[in-house]
């Protein structure tokens, strides 16, 4: 059984009922059908689907092409592209946005599988590739030194996410000068980001370094995640999907 969480991105009713049924006889758990690229953001950010099928010309438009930039910047989730076209520019712009595969339609369910499956492992062995450059032993210490390195020259600031900035002596958070209040766990998974700047912290990473004690699992980690994002004023954590988060640099 594959069990590989999928959105569904389609604006023609026909073609999305025909993926969901054939995605669903490979296995695959259809989490949710759009018909549009702003109902599609809602759902990719709430629900965390391991690959999205996204149609090129939603609304008969690059809708799709512009959503599938924002899935690889924000999101750091597997795509494939769904298309009817061949036009050279067409495809040239859906290039630029690094789908990890595209489907002609109309498309025949087991290249569609194929396709799938190919997507995701490419995707897995590229955030494996990642990870093995990340610091392995996450500590206070490694925390630190990291933070370290990316402070102001002059005063114990480190900025990131736009505006805001840790003043690591103090080891508070603040945006726009403001202070966030957050618990001891919020802080030392931001800081944890903040020292990671650019890279996947991963769950286990996550788990060793902010619980430091046995009993964390992924989904407490998430739902710090999810405590931790309704406190800050602009969304900066992203996703990388079953892998855990990062903050871009």
């Amino acid at each position: 059984m594959v069990e590989n969480s999928i959105i569904i991105v389609e604006d023609d009713e026909i073609t999305a009922l025909n993926l969901n049924l054939s995605l669903q006889k490979h296995g695959y758990d259809v989490i949710a059908v759009c018909d549009n690229a702003i109902d599609a953001k809602v759902k990719i950010e709430e629900l965390e689907p391991d690959i999205v099928i996204i149609d090129i010309s939603l609304d008969e438009s690059n809708d799709g092409i512009e959503l599938g930039d924002i899935v690889r910047r924000e999101y750091h989730i597997p795509f494939i592209y769904l298309t009817s076209y061949s036009d050279d520019n067409i495809i040239a712009q859906a290039k630029l946005t690094e789908p990890y595969g595209y489907i002609v339609k109309p498309f025949d369910p087991s290249s569609l599988h194929a396709t799938l499956q190919m997507a995701i492992f490419k995707y897995e062995v590229e955030n494996a590739r990642k990870i093995n450059t990340v610091i392995s032993g996450i500590d206070i210490l490694n925390v630190e030194k990291l933070l370290l390195t990316k402070q102001e020259s002059d005063k114990p600031i480190v900025y990131f996410g736009g505006e805001y900035y840790i003043d690591i002596k103090i080891s508070e958070t603040f945006y726009k000068d403001k202070k966030i209040k957050l618990t001891k766990k919020e802080n030392a998974f931001l800081r944890l980001l903040v020292a990671q700047l650019g890279s996947v912290v991963t769950f286990e990473q996550a788990m060793d370094y902010v619980w430091q004690e046995s009993g964390a699992t992924a989904n407490s980690v998430r739902t710090l995640v999810w405590r931790l994002r309704n406190k800050l004023p602009k969304e900066i954590i992203k996703n990388a999907s079953g892998i855990g988060y990062c903050i871009e640099e």
